[in-house]
């Protein structure tokens, strides 16, 4: 096991204890897990299930019923981009089309295999006024266009180049 690996497993084992195996508190520690790994993966899941005395099939449940849980790995920055309406009306499909030509990505394959970008369209960010609308993790970009978003790409690419 990766040094890595342990230390997440060490994280989900302090998580579980800090809920004191509470079934009642799978949602809460699901998305603890979550922040942890950045998704939900399958085997962690069952850790769960076993763990706090529940079927496997109650955990998968809970985490396909609410859509802020992720069965598959994402980014290090998650781009979601509103196609609702007012944004779909302002041409938020060509900023989808210029993330994706510019990240290698599709609607299929929408992580980057370096780890670094997930690209999500959703229904609705709850800004129309700005509309189109893109939220990179918690920061809100208004009134963007396929330049202004390559922009911000562009500057996130450079930021984690310096890191390195």
């Amino acid at each position: 096991m990766s040094t890595q690996a342990a230390l997440n497993f060490n994280n989900l084992c302090e998580i579980l204890e800090k809920h004191n195996n509470d079934p009642a508190k799978l949602i809460t520690i699901l998305q603890e897990i979550q922040e942890v790994y950045r998704y939900l993966p399958e085997d962690i899941m069952t850790f769960v299930a076993t763990s706090l005395g529940i079927s496997p099939a109650k955990v998968y449940g809970v985490a396909t019923f609410y859509s802020h849980f992720a069965l598959k790995p994402k980014g290090k920055y998650v781009i979601k981009l509103c196609d609702g309406t007012a944004c779909h009306v302002k041409k938020s499909t060509a900023i989808l089309e210029a993330l994706q030509t510019r990240l290698g990505l599709n609607e299929k394959n929408n992580t980057s295999s370096d780890g670094i970008f997930t690209i999500e369209t959703v229904s609705c960010l709850g800004a129309c006024g700005l509309a189109p609308v893109v939220m990179i993790n918690e920061e809100v970009h208004g009134a963007m266009t396929p330049e202004l978003a390559l922009k911000e790409i562009d500057k996130i690419i450079q930021q984690e180049e310096n890191k390195q």
